[in-house]
């Protein structure tokens, strides 16, 4: 346990070799700024020794709840699951709660939404008549005759044990069934079920079989709804993560059993001092087996965590049934934080922005947030009308209003390393004239080669320093820095990749519908512009009625003159046909 000067625990962590992993702390300069500022910090520290790496785990967890220091990883478990609990009474009740209290009754879930719960609870109380009030039906209570008949009794949706109407192990049956719903056993109820029915059947007590048939006809019904993700597995733990070597992990639990996902939580955790993935997963398995009373056995994950449980074995699967039931938790994981970002965009966008930017600073080594970013495209076919384009992106946003097009003026032929050079010159040397704000990130669209003509502008400007610069090449999505021969592979579905690439894509676009009007402009009125007197209004009163130079040169004198008139026709007509002048 590290405190600071004030006494206050800010870290706590674990190790095998206690000393080495101190020591670590203080004998070099860190990468990450946090850890330096946390050695900064560090005034006394206490330890702890413990038998078992389980035990080590169990009291890193709950001294980081309890002391919440500042630079340990974090739980964020802002919200209650809701559960559903059969309570331990001589006649139990079933309800959903949020609250668990101790007092032996049996817990079930948790439910990732309110109305999973409800489904489950709407087919067992569909099936079974229980009660729903609060008294303390005891076998003295009944014996002493204080019980009264409800309204739930006479719409049969309780067998009135209040009263005697069923005996504590009439109703002790059905309580047992709907623990068996609750556990996900549908397959040993629905066995017995079918066993009761014919037995029924057999006796001809055919109203009983039949009522029995219903509720096998639930349940099964139910189950069909059920998420089938396996054949063959009959039971194991699943623990998938989404992890984009950012700030917030996912991680997904999912408790498969007889092929069915039964139960299904995902925790969020917050990085504090880089973490690794197997570190944050050895939390997420303790939380689970703590906060849901979970004995594991095989547990399926993608990557072992950092500490070994007695009893529990870790399973890296590389292909089969098991690595498809990691996928699907994986996923699970990816969704809810596809969730959680979509509700934060909403109720919070300056919090979404403020992640994103974090994440994008992270990933391009900026010392400031790049709220201001700028990508620059260049667009020829073979060597004609040469343009370029600038986007500008705006908080993660395209600020469609600062675009702009450059006509190269300087290059002469296909030459993309010395029209970048322009463009970026001639953007920058006008902000800088006019007093405009700087971007913090230019982001070119090519490799090595368009990101060196980059450099080379901005040193010329002298605003190498102010002004980062990365390239992006079009293939592979490498992302390259100044003076770094190996390119950055940004994660697939990281945040800061689909900036980057929606960027790219505009830049493209906008380059390219520029790029087409002024060749679709040179192809068809640039004869009319170089007839001496002929001013834009009349070229643009000829393409408009004709619809094409074809058009005008194919007209006779007296089609054209009706136009624009006599005199202007002759001289368009004798400069499209010198051969008849």
């Amino acid at each position: 346990m590290y405190f600071d000067r004030e006494g206050t625990v800010i870290y706590v962590g674990k190790a095998k070799n206690l000393k080495r992993r101190v020591s670590s702390y203080f004998n070099r300069t860190h990468d990450s700024v946090r850890t330096n500022l946390l050695v900064r910090a560090i005034a006394d520290m206490k330890y702890i020794v413990v038998p078992t790496e389980q035990d080590a785990l169990n009291l890193e967890n709950s001294m980081i709840k309890e002391y919440q220091p500042r630079y340990n990883v974090l739980l964020k478990d802002d919200k209650s699951y809701p559960w559903i609990v059969v309570t331990k009474e001589h006649f139990p009740r079933v309800f959903m709660t949020r609250t668990r209290i101790k007092d032996g009754s049996k817990y079930y879930g948790p439910y990732t939404d309110t109305a999973s719960a409800r489904a489950v609870l709407d087919l067992i109380r569909d099936i079974y008549p229980l009660r729903s009030c609060r008294h303390a039906i005891t076998p003295e209570y009944v014996a002493k005759g204080k019980g009264r008949l409800c309204l739930d009794y006479h719409l049969k949706r309780c067998s009135g044990p209040c009263v005697g109407c069923v005996s504590e192990a009439e109703y002790g049956v059905n309580i047992e069934r709907i623990r068996q719903i609750l556990r996900g056993d549908l397959g040993e109820l629905l066995d017995k079920l079918r066993g009761d029915m014919e037995a029924l059947a057999a006796e001809l007590r055919f109203e009983e079989a039949q009522q029995v048939k219903d509720v096998y006809d639930k349940v099964q019904r139910y189950t069909a709804k059920s998420v089938i993700v396996s054949q063959v597995i009959d039971q194991i733990d699943v623990f998938g993560v989404d992890d984009d070597g950012g700030a917030d992990v996912y991680v997904n639990y999912m408790h498969v059993r007889r092929g069915a996902v039964v139960r299904s939580v995902t925790l969020e955790y917050k990085r504090r001092m880089d973490e690794s993935q197997a570190q944050i997963l050895s939390y997420a398995v303790n939380e689970i087996h703590n906060q849901l009373s979970v004995e594991f056995g095989e547990v399926i994950v993608a990557e072992a965590p950092d500490v070994e449980m007695p009893g529990v074995t870790f399973t890296v699967p590389q292909r089969g049934d098991r690595a498809k039931l990691l996928e699907v938790s994986q996923r699970n994981a990816r969704q809810y934080k596809i969730d959680v970002l979509k509700h934060m965009e909403k109720h919070n966008p300056e919090q979404r922005t403020q992640k994103l930017l974090e994440r994008m600073q992270a990933d391009f080594r900026l010392n400031v947030l790049p709220t201001h970013i700028e990508c620059f495209d260049n667009s020829n076919i073979q060597g004609t009308n040469p343009v370029a384009s600038c986007v500008v992106f705006r908080n993660g946003k395209p600020s469609k209003k600062d675009y702009r097009h450059f006509n190269i003026k300087t290059v002469v032929g296909p030459d993309d390393f010395a029209s970048m050079k322009e463009v970026l010159t001639r953007r920058y040397t006008r902000l800088v004239e006019e007093g405009e704000e700087l971007p913090q990130l230019v982001v070119v669209d090519g490799g090595k080669g368009q990101l060196s003509a980059a450099v080379e502008a901005l040193d010329a400007m002298g605003l190498r320093g102010v002004i980062a610069v990365a390239g992006i090449a079009k293939r592979l999505e490498e992302i390259y820095f100044p003076g770094d021969s190996i390119p950055l592979y940004i994660d697939k579905n990281s945040e800061t990749l689909r900036v980057v690439q929606h960027m790219r894509d505009e830049a493209h676009r906008f380059g390219i519908t520029h790029h087409r009007n002024r060749r679709s402009k040179s192809q068809t009125v640039s004869m009319l512009d170089s007839v001496p007197g002929i001013g834009p209004k009349t070229r643009d009163a000829l393409i408009s009625h004709f619809r094409s130079l074809k058009r005008v040169r194919e007209a006779d004198l007296d089609q054209i003159a009706a136009v624009i008139g006599p005199s202007k026709a002759s001289v368009i007509f004798s400069a499209l046909h010198p051969e008849n002048e």
